[in-house]
């Protein structure tokens, strides 16, 4: 007698097709009625295990307490106040204790217990804050100080390679960036006060792959630096910016693109420039790297001659080429 219950589609595949030789299909029903069951049972198992599985991983994404960086074609963008004033070292490992002062604005610089955070560091400030621009520029509502990125999408966007050594690297780069501290009274969007900070407040890897490499990684920037960020206190850098090897060079090139701006040429005493690049050698040395620098004719968007006569340096815009970082400033504060 058959069962009350209706069989499913399914159930009915199921029976005709292990129905015996013979055999009547009640009769193979009744046979098989426990491997329906039991078929039947397994297939709700996995029903509820898969839809368990597919509920978690949105629900990692839910709070959106933190930014997603997924902007591939963010344009390189740092903020104009660590531009100006030497908030990072241009040799690593360096433990020593360092104050500026220009104008009213003051700053102590205290490295942590690996050193104070290199301007190679400052990457992961330069490629945070290009992604939150960027979402800000295209209208996005959930930017946040904590930015979540891929490691790999931040080794190939800043011209690093991608073995395990560069993921070693991007470790100590975060390490120092938290230990490093800054005492200071900058401004920032029309708020001038005294406080400590790191370079980031934390860090921490979100995924680990195979090889114990981080895949994925959460940082938190200073409230100092957001405020800076949202009040769109940045500047537009080259993409060759990450292709210049030496800090010193990277330094005179961030100084050259603040301090340019709109204008076609820049003139600075080789002193003043030595003192903005926050670098340790002696005034001699510092000239002889910059007049090399200068000989090169390589650093981006921005032709370099020296006065021998009167110690000065002067910084010439590459015409439309040298251009291209101001108009997009200006296309940006228009959006």
């Amino acid at each position: 007698m058959m069962p009350k219950k209706k069989m499913t589609e399914e159930e009915k595949r199921f029976v005709d097709q292990n129905t015996r030789l013979g055999e009547g299909y009640k009769q193979a029903y009744k046979r098989l009625l426990p491997q329906v069951i039991d078929s039947n049972h397994e297939k709700q198992k996995k029903a509820t295990e898969s839809s368990r599985c597919s509920a978690l991983t949105p629900a990692r994404y839910a709070q959106q307490d933190f930014f997603l960086a997924d902007i591939f074609d963010a344009s390189p963008k740092a903020d104009a106040v660590s531009m100006e004033h030497p908030l990072f070292a241009l040799r690593a490992g360096d433990r020593k204790v360092r104050f500026y002062q220009h104008n009213d604005t003051t700053i102590e610089v205290r490295p942590g217990i690996k050193g104070l955070a290199t301007i190679h560091d400052k990457d992961v400030w330069i490629y945070c804050i290009s992604q939150l621009i960027e979402a800000m520029n295209r209208g996005r509502e959930n930017v946040s100080r904590t930015v979540r990125f891929i490691a790999y999408d931040f080794l190939v966007t800043t011209n690093r390679r991608t073995d395990g050594d560069s993921y070693k690297r991007m470790g100590e780069s975060l390490e120092r960036l938290s230990e490093s501290r800054i005492v200071t009274n900058i401004e920032t969007d029309k708020k001038r006060e005294r406080a400590g900070f790191g370079l980031i407040d934390s860090w921490h890897v979100i995924e680990r792959d195979g090889d114990n490499r981080m895949v994925a990684v959460e940082v938190t920037l200073p409230e100092w630096l957001y405020r800076s960020v949202t009040a769109k206190h940045v500047l537009t850098l080259s993409r060759d910016y990450f292709r210049l090897r030496k800090p010193l060079d990277r330094r005179v090139y961030e100084l050259a693109r603040k301090h340019c701006g709109n204008q076609t040429k820049w003139r600075v005493k080789m002193s003043t420039l030595h003192n903005k690049s926050g670098s340790q050698d002696k005034l001699y040395k510092f000239r002889a790297a910059v007049k090399l620098l200068a000989a090169t004719n390589e650093l981006p968007d921005y032709r370099m001659t020296i006065d021998t006569n009167n110690d000065i340096v002067i910084f010439y815009a590459r015409g439309a080429k040298g251009g291209r970082a101001q108009m997009h400033d200006a296309l940006s504060l228009r959006s």
